[in-house]
């Protein structure tokens, strides 16, 4: 089948090729983003896929089905950037990642946990500098804190493991508890996390009921000096209201991985150029805060289950006409 990949860096292109050899598909990359204005490069293309930063809202999908575009591909397991109504009206079928590498987002939140714990990132800047000391650098164990996992599903249980490995005292909350973590954590009433927890980590998807889950209204109820960790979805938190708990102290430290106005700026060498988002740049400023430019993902074993979970999904709906993580609205 003839794909047009959008938003294709290098790596991207690596990975699908290798991919590629046990499929036989007709791929052609494009690095820039889809959307409105580039939407004609996908004409002719039976497939499209794309990633969590292109706009495939209802005009650009009215646009890929004239062109003759019967499926879109999402290269990640969230999929908020596809007008999913839209591509029904239209006949087209959207698939997804559904589980690329659990271990890969796990791993790198612990690590952000650690980071700002320890004080690694100011320690290692300290150093670059040739500035050894120590004072300013002290930093706390995880032993015996109490931590808050928002949803246990593959990559909060994992996370909730590594977390109890560390000696941590597990609270949890998830609509669907996990059987598998009875012996790991405790699901309580999301208030009492509010009130308890030392660090907070969120692994929920994006909904219209978890939107802005960590607002003004959150930050209050928090644990003073609480620590939150987010790589799950960028709309998860208010940022200006976080910032605003970052001054007050009631928000002791901050990791983020995702960001709710990254569209613009995640993916990109901005280096040469002035960032003009203030609320970012404001976040920037914090020495007890942490940003990655959404890399959680971003392992060898995670980018080559992407481009195969992909091409396959593509494979079985050229072979049968349907796949099996197709997701739609509602």
């Amino acid at each position: 089948m003839r794909i047009a990949i959008f938003s294709a860096k290098p790596y991207d292109r690596r990975s699908l090729d290798a991919a590629n050899e046990q499929h036989g598909h007709e791929l052609t990359y494009y690095e820039t983003r889809l959307n409105a204005l580039t939407v004609r490069l996908a004409a002719g293309y039976p497939a499209v896929s794309v990633f969590v930063n292109d706009d495939v809202d209802a005009e650009v999908i009215e646009a890929l089905a004239a062109g003759g575009t019967r499926l879109i591909a999402t290269r990640s397991a969230g999929f908020n950037q596809i007008d999913l109504e839209a591509a029904a009206r239209h006949g087209i079928t959207v698939t997804r990642v559904p589980a690329y590498s659990p271990s890969a987002v796990s791993e790198f939140t612990i690590g952000l946990m650690l980071m700002l714990a320890r004080q690694m990132h100011r320690g290692h800047q300290r150093v670059r500098q040739n500035n050894f000391e120590l004072e300013g650098l002290q930093g706390f164990e995880l032993r015996g804190k109490t931590v808050g996992v928002l949803g246990t599903g593959k990559i909060g249980a994992n996370v909730a493991v590594a977390l109890k490995g560390f000696g941590c005292t597990l609270l949890a909350y998830d609509l669907y508890p996990n059987p598998q973590l009875e012996d790991v954590v405790r699901y309580v009433e999301i208030d009492e996390i509010w009130r308890e927890a030392d660090i907070i980590t969120l692994h929920v998807p994006l909904t219209p009921e978890t939107y802005h889950l960590i607002d003004a209204e959150t930050i209050a109820q928090l644990k003073p000096g609480v620590m939150l960790v987010n790589t799950s979805r960028g709309a998860l938190l208010d940022t200006p209201a976080v910032i605003e708990g970052l001054k007050s102290g009631q928000i002791g430290f901050l990791a983020i991985d995702v960001y709710e106005e990254e569209e613009e700026l995640f993916f990109e060498d901005m280096s040469s150029q002035v960032v003009k988002d203030d609320v970012f740049a404001r976040l920037l400023t914090f020495h007890n805060v942490v940003v990655t430019a959404h890399q959680a993902f971003f392992s060898d074993e995670a980018l080559a289950n992407i481009a195969d979970a992909t091409l396959a999904g593509i494979t079985e709906f050229e072979r049968t006409g349907t796949c099996t993580h197709a997701v739609t609205a509602g």
